[in-house]
C-alpha cells in the first residue's frame, strides 16, 4: 500500500438532470439513442423477436449501467490513491422475471490488494449513482404527444410512482 499525499479536494460536480432521446431508424426496432447530446447508442432486439440485434435490446443496458458505474467508482477511487488495480472486472446479473427484480453484482480484484482496500473498494461499489438510484426508487411524469390540427401537437399527461 502506498503512503496517502495530500490532494487537492475534487471539484464539485453540479448536480444536473440526464436525458436521453430514443429515435427509430426506418421500420425497425434499432433505435439511435442520444444521451445528453454528447454521445449516440444504438439499441435493437435480438432477431428472435423480430430485430437485427445491431445493439443491445434496451433491457440489457441496465445490466450493463451498472456494471460500468461500479467499475468506474472503483477505478477513480483507486486511481486517486495511487492504488494499481489491474484490469479489474466488474459482471453485473440482472433477472427481469423475479419480483422484486434481482441484481447480482460480482467484483473481481486484483489478490494483491490489501484486506483493508478490498473493503474499502467494496464500501466505494456501494455508492455507485446508479445503484443508489435504484435503491431509492422512481417517479414517472409520461407525457405522449401527437400531431393535431390545432396547436400541432396533442399531449396526454401520464404520472406514476413506482
Amino acid at each position: 500500500m502506498q503512503p496517502m499525499e495530500a490532494r487537492a479536494a475534487p471539484a464539485k460536480i453540479e448536480s444536473m438532470s440526464m436525458n436521453a432521446t430514443a429515435r427509430r431508424i426506418g421500420d425497425t426496432l434499432t433505435h439511435e439513442v442520444d444521451v445528453n447530446g454528447r454521445h449516440t447508442i444504438v439499441t435493437d432486439e435480438p432477431e428472435s423477436l423480430g430485430g437485427a440485434d445491431f445493439g443491445p435490446a434496451p433491457h440489457e443496458l441496465l445490466a450493463a449501467t451498472l456494471a460500468s458505474c461500479v467499475a468506474t467508482m472503483i477505478a477513480m477511487y483507486a486511481r486517486n490513491r495511487g492504488w494499481d488495480i489491474g484490469e479489474t472486472s466488474v459482471s453485473v446479473n440482472y433477472d427481469p422475471d423475479s419480483t422484486p427484480r434481482q441484481l447480482t453484482i460480482d467484483i473481481d480484484l486484483p489478490t494483491e490488494l490489501s484486506a483493508e482496500q478490498r473493503r474499502r473498494l467494496e464500501r466505494v461499489a456501494q455508492t455507485c449513482p446508479v445503484r443508489r438510484a435504484l435503491e431509492a426508487g422512481f417517479a414517472y411524469d409520461e407525457h405522449i404527444s401527437s400531431p393535431s390540427s390545432d396547436d400541432g401537437h396533442h399531449q396526454l399527461s401520464v404520472e406514476a410512482a413506482a
